[in-house]
């Protein structure tokens, strides 16, 4: 809409419709059973949108206002989904054994997302289409993937500093208190980027301390090992866990409290349940292999030696390294700011020069 002001016209904002996630849902998913009827869509086209966007639903909250969503809502919504077990195609046994969701299943959801909110733009459900920010993509193998799996240095610290505060709301029974677990995983995952197979598989008798400082021997890929020192902030959250389960006999590094060793998947509900406590300016949705991202890129971008990341990450090769340096807003500004060529030349560090 505009508004004529003498010569000049004025764009004014469109109205938005604030409609819930699950009115919003509705409305759409009427509109494009629909289209069965004038043959735009087949029924069973239509029932694939409809079913996907019931689970965008449930995902996202169906209380929830749609034009609040921000990319980043979308992106732990999409990766929920990729996690999510596929019940159509359940294995026979334990429901842990379910089979996770298709890379073509992935794509296809994410599709479904990207045409709500496409239709919800035209209609100013939205103002603006939150799939225009988010960095989730569907990539042909493996399913859906974060574009910057590393978290910035804010990010990482937010999560950080989350795992390391008592939670606000400790479980009545002593007995179920996590807090301290929940601290280490983050803190180990964010700092020495272990495979989330190594961490779950982690012992006790596997952590050993020489000359006053903390080691973790990490069994890794093919048999391998590698020796990895703690940082000292680390290993007192080391310390303060080992106290908390010193009366368990369970050999197992990382218990729930019902005294089992954790699965995987209990990793991504401690790092999702630690990220609740992030303040939102600085929370982004991660996976234990983006955490492993993080610890590489800030390593190398802090200048410490190619060889010594492969071996806390456990590569036999230089050239792999590559795969988990992620970009860093503003580290080509940095590099450039403080150039190894330029430095106590001419009384000054080799800053670049201001913008005129």
């Amino acid at each position: 809409m505009s508004v004529a002001t003498g010569t000049v016209s004025i764009m004014l904002p469109a109205q938005v419709n604030r409609l819930t996630v699950e009115e919003a849902a509705d409305r759409y998913v009427d509109l494009v059973r629909a289209k069965t009827v004038t043959g735009a869509l087949s029924p069973a086209t239509a029932e694939v949108y409809a079913r996907d966007v019931t689970t965008f639903v449930r995902l996202a909250g169906p209380g929830r206002v749609l034009d609040d969503l921000t990319g980043e809502d979308v992106d732990a919504v999409l990766l929920a989904f990729a996690r999510k077990p596929d019940e159509r195609r359940r294995a026979d046994g334990p429901r842990e054994q379910a089979h996770v969701q298709s890379a073509a299943s992935q794509a296809r959801f994410r599709r479904s997302v990207s045409a709500l909110f496409k239709h919800a733009a035209s209609v100013g459900w939205v103002q603006l289409n939150p799939m225009a920010t988010a960095s989730v993509t569907a990539r042909e193998r493996g399913g859906l993937r974060a574009e910057r799996r590393a978290l910035t240095k804010e990010q990482a610290e937010g999560l950080i500093g989350a795992a390391r505060s008592p939670a606000p709301a400790p479980p009545r029974r002593s007995d179920q208190r996590t807090d301290v677990r929940d601290a280490l995983i983050v803190l180990l995952l964010a700092t020495l980027g272990p495979r989330v197979s190594e961490l779950v598989r982690a012992n006790v008798e596997d952590f050993y301390t020489n000359d006053g400082v903390r080691y973790w021997r990490i069994f890794g890929k093919g048999g391998k090992t590698r020796d990895v020192p703690l940082p000292r902030d680390v290993a007192e959250v080391f310390d303060a866990y080992l106290a908390v389960r010193a009366q368990e006999r369970d050999k197992a590094l990382l218990l729930s409290w019902r005294g089992r060793r954790l699965a995987r998947g209990d990793v991504q509900a401690v790092i999702d349940r630690v990220q609740q406590r992030v303040d939102p300016g600085r929370r982004r949705s991660v996976t234990p292999h983006g955490l492993r991202h993080t610890t590489a890129t800030h390593l190398l971008a802090d200048g410490t030696d190619m060889d010594a990341v492969r071996r806390v990450l456990g590569h036999s090769d230089l050239s792999t390294l590559g795969r988990y340096r992620d970009e860093l807003p503003g580290e080509l500004e940095v590099a450039m700011r403080s150039h190894p060529l330029l430095r106590d030349m001419n009384g000054h560090d080799g800053e670049t020069a201001p913008n005129r």
